[in-house]
């Protein structure tokens, strides 16, 4: 099942969160939903692969169990065009390691990781990645700031940006904490994949989510 996110060529909200997106939104269509935001729609965790390296997307996508096509609307030619895709982190790693004889991989490798860390505000991880090994002590070591980096990531819209997140309560680190345990740890990516309805999947490994969360308290 291909997936499809488009960036909005209009002022978009988010039909499930009901959040203002502004202009330039990276939405998916559900039907009978509307439009989602990536967070809403269990994908902001995939990391973006702007087209231009026809082997390393051919990889990327084919070693990510989640992938999905990203459009955008081009007035000129009056049609959607594809900008790239959207792939696991994982999978982008993987095949970046297949093409690192290639000069110019690694130097897109390395600006991407300096975008990610410049996009994040190391003290607020610091303290949000203690706050989840606090709650979750048996958690792998590590995870904690897995868990943070993505959550609190500047400008994604994810749970971790959150006024209340910001605060630390311990409700909207759960939320983060599920929702890496979903991608991480249980099959939730390739039952989507396989175009299983989102609220059905989460269902589906709701008792795995439930299991791990028992192991790291």
């Amino acid at each position: 099942m291909d997936l499809k996110v488009f960036i909005s060529h209009q002022d978009s909200t988010c039909d499930e969160c009901h959040e203002h997106l502004g202009h330039g939104a990276w939405i998916t269509l559900v039907e009978g939903k509307g439009a989602l935001c990536l967070s809403c729609a269990d994908l902001d965790h995939l990391i973006f692969l702007p087209s231009g390296d026809a082997a390393l997307t051919r990889r990327a996508g084919k070693y990510s169990t989640l992938s999905a096509v990203v459009l955008k609307w081009s007035r000129a030619r009056k049609r959607y065009e594809r900008q790239g895709i959207l792939v696991e982190e994982s999978a982008l790693q993987r095949a970046e390691q297949e093409c690192l004889d290639d000069a110019d991989v690694r130097a897109r490798r390395n600006e991407r990781e300096a975008e990610r860390r410049a996009e994040l505000d190391q003290e607020y991880v610091l303290r949000f990645a203690a706050k989840v090994r606090e709650l979750f002590p048996n958690c792998p070591a590590g995870r904690e700031q897995v868990i943070a980096e993505h959550a609190c990531q500047k400008y994604s819209g994810r749970v971790g940006r959150s006024a209340s997140a910001k605060s630390l309560d311990e409700k909207f680190i759960l939320l983060a904490v599920i929702a890496h345990i979903r991608h991480a740890e249980t099959n939730y990516d390739e039952l989507l994949s396989r175009g299983l309805d989102r609220p059905l999947a989460r269902d589906e490994v709701a008792d795995e989510i439930d299991e791990v969360l028992s192991r790291w308290k």
